[in-house]
């Protein structure tokens, strides 16, 4: 069997997983633009596209990924879930949706009375990433200057802004990776002194972490969600008791940090060929 990961990076966590791969499977990345025809008979792909640096959107590959499901690939991570976890709107609609605790949330498209908007909230590009771009405001007036600043981006002409309840922060979260239906990784992140984000772009420190059952059955209830095979679910503890889903990523990185006892990356690519195994590959359509 041979295993594309799709992907325009070779990053750590693509390359450790593609070095994982158990025996009698070749994993290799591979760039969207070469995937048809790599791919044949038996062969599986993992789509691992990201949204882009610019904030406006996906990386270039959705058309790709497409293309080779309808030939009856079969595909991790599909174009359906990627979209579901990169687009956050999609997310928070889809969560709703399925009953499970996630921040209310508002599109903004530029137009509008703010004035009545419930304060705190918190600002966010409708595909982002790396907490970049993503402001909290606790009056009218914080409001009020922060949309004037987002509205010259360009993310914001495309998509608009997501508005979104403030969950108090508590200075940590808890991210769990969740790869065909099992938790294969977890961290803790420790928010740096005076920041709110809990993003390790922004200085946050990765901690052991222990998940509760509690988080474990709403990560794995977010990953069933939005169907995604590899995803990375980001919770916050809620004042009192509970979590509530913040984000979910499906280009999820991750290092050997994530370990909740066995190689990470091992556990991740086991679970994932089991997966394939276990799914019937559809008759793959000619394309005479």
């Amino acid at each position: 069997m041979r295993i594309a990961l799709v992907a325009h990076h070779e990053s750590e966590t693509n390359l450790r997983l593609v070095e994982a791969a158990p025996l009698g499977v070749q994993a290799e990345i591979v760039r969207p633009s070469r995937i048809r025809g790599w791919l044949g008979p038996g062969d599986a792909a993992l789509a691992r596209i990201d949204v882009l640096r610019s904030l406006d959107g996906m990386e270039t590959g959705s058309w790709e990924v497409g293309l080779i499901e309808n030939e009856g690939i079969r595909v991790l991570n599909p174009l359906s879930a990627l979209m579901a976890t990169h687009d956050k709107l999609q997310t928070a609609r889809l969560l709703e949706a399925a009953g499970l605790p996630h921040p209310r949330t508002i599109h903004f498209e530029g137009t509008g009375d703010v004035g009545t908007i419930e304060l705190p909230v918190v600002l966010k590009p409708r595909f982002g990433s790396w907490g970049s771009d993503v402001m909290l405001c606790t009056t009218r007036r914080q409001l009020t200057e922060a949309l004037a600043v987002i509205s010259e981006r360009p993310w914001f002409r495309t998509h608009g802004v997501l508005m979104q309840e403030l969950i108090p922060p508590l200075g940590h979260d808890l991210r769990i990776v969740i790869s065909a239906g099992q938790v294969v990784g977890a961290v803790r992140r420790q928010a740096a002194e005076g920041e709110w984000r809990t993003n390790v772009a922004l200085g946050a420190e990765r901690q052991h972490a222990d998940p509760p059952r509690a988080a474990i059955e709403l990560a794995l209830a977010a990953a069933a969600a939005v169907g995604a095979d590899l995803v990375g679910v980001d919770l916050l503890p809620i004042v009192g008791d509970g979590w509530a889903v913040i984000e979910l990523n499906g280009a999820v990185e991750f290092n050997d940090e994530y370990s909740l006892g066995a190689d990470v990356f091992a556990a991740t690519m086991k679970s994932l060929v089991d997966a394939i195994r276990s799914r019937p590959q559809t008759a793959i359509a000619s394309l005479a």
